[in-house]
């Protein structure tokens, strides 16, 4: 099966990257190889590693540069780059790109179970292995559905949704995305039903958590500052507002400088910036952009240069 996907924020990303035909680089989200593809062309010598967890993507990389000497593909989650790359003798690279978020190839698969406008096995894995969602939305409790559907969803109704689901699984179990979509509707204010999709931010949220995707995001973000060179710089895009926040404050931590008082006469901490913002506001798509591809709308695109 073909993985496709349309790379957001392209030209910026490469751009953004300032790639040395001769560098080593890391895609650690290559999806359908759209961005480890532009990447690919700019290099001579160097080396791309085009890292995935979803099969379908590695099925789809391995066919797209079986021809190209400078790319390395590996199966696995990017949270593990460090180890993936020691495993192949490489312990340092140039540039790292995380396009962090669902693929349009998974959201546009139906029976991957991301969706709630088809009708599917309620699966959402990234990976198509481990806990299912299904398997989650009917076993957790009340309170740790309400959790996960409040922080990672940001969904206000989150208390009613959760106990919906608990009322609904006990009738049945919840086995279709359908199913969920439609106990989501039943357990929001009418209100709620016009303003777009009422399951968007609970399948989010369920999506999230069965995939540890902010844990992977946090790991994976400390993996790839590790493994950058001096002057090696980090890109990441993210999709919404949870991204968003781990992904600035981290790379602020790294940015800051002496974290003594104000009023200490001298710096007695030593600390020293490890890195240097390259946009000082994230980059977002542009209007040309967002007709030819309107799920760039809530991307937003973070660089730093480790120093």
């Amino acid at each position: 099966m073909e993985f496709s996907h349309v790379p957001v924020l392209l030209a910026e990303t490469i751009e953004g990257l300032a790639i040395r035909e001769n560098g080593i680089y890391l895609d650690g989200t290559a999806g359908g190889g759209g961005h480890s593809g532009a990447i690919l062309e700019r290099l001579t010598t160097g080396k791309l590693i085009s890292i995935d967890q979803d099969p379908d993507a590695i099925q789809t990389l391995t066919e797209k540069f079986k021809k190209n000497e400078n790319a390395i593909i590996i199966k696995g989650n990017f949270a593990d780059m460090k180890e993936l790359l020691s495993q192949r003798g490489i312990g340092c690279v140039d540039g790292v790109l995380l396009d962090i978020g669902v693929s349009s190839h998974q959201l546009d698969t139906p029976e991957r179970g991301f969706s709630f406008h088809e009708d599917a096995p309620l699966d959402m894995r990234m990976s198509q292995k481990g806990m299912t969602a299904a398997e989650l939305v009917n076993t957790l409790p009340y309170e740790e559905l309400r959790r996960i559907i409040f922080e990672y969803g940001e969904e206000k109704y989150a208390g009613s949704i959760a106990k919906g689901i608990v009322a609904a699984r006990e009738e049945k179990p919840i086995t279709t995305t359908l199913q969920l979509a439609e106990i989501v509707k039943e357990n929001v204010p009418q209100r709620v039903r016009r303003d777009g999709h009422p399951a968007r931010k609970t399948f989010q949220a369920i999506r999230i958590a069965v995939n540890d995707e902010l844990g992977v995001l946090r790991r994976g973000l400390e993996s790839a500052f590790d493994l950058l060179a001096s002057g090696g710089r980090l890109a990441v895009i993210t999709f919404h507002s949870l991204e968003d926040r781990i992904v600035k404050q981290q790379m602020a931590a790294w940015c800051q400088g002496c974290t003594c008082p104000k009023d200490f006469p001298v710096c007695v901490c030593g600390n020293k910036p490890k890195a240097k913002l390259v946009h000082k506001k994230p980059v977002c798509a542009n209007e040309t952009e967002l007709i030819l591809n309107p799920r760039a709308r809530s991307a937003k695109l973070r660089i730093c240069e480790k120093i």
